[in-house]
């Protein structure tokens, strides 16, 4: 089973947990990481990591977020959230992280936040 699913969309890739999948913890985090990480090695990229059906985030899922981001700016690239659940959305803001990322409702508005 594929834990992520990754489409593009012009020049945005949009990236979203298989619908299994109900939590990003430690369990599938290198494996994530490792497939999104790969994604940066082009310059510019934009990735939105689209979160529908997730309901926990950990620490290493959050820590996957942070590497993502840094790979983004590293290669003036953007890496952006949309579809955070209410629970989730509680977690980001526990740790100051909705400062950090941009996250949006839905992925209409988070991929018009490229344009």
């Amino acid at each position: 089973m594929a834990i992520i699913h990754i489409k593009k969309e012009n020049e945005i890739t949009l990236a979203s947990f298989d619908q299994e999948v109900k939590k990003f913890n430690a369990l599938i985090t290198e494996e994530v990481k490792q497939e999104l990480s790969a994604l940066f090695e082009s310059p510019n990229t934009k990735l939105i990591m689209d979160l529908s059906g997730i309901n926990y985030v950990d620490s290493s899922g959050f820590g996957v977020f942070l590497s993502l981001m840094k790979r983004a700016n590293n290669n003036y690239g953007g890496f952006k959230i949309c579809n955070v659940a209410v629970d989730v959305k509680e977690l980001f803001q526990l740790l100051q992280l909705h400062n950090v990322f941009e996250i949006y409702e839905n992925q209409e508005d988070c991929i018009a936040s490229f344009y």
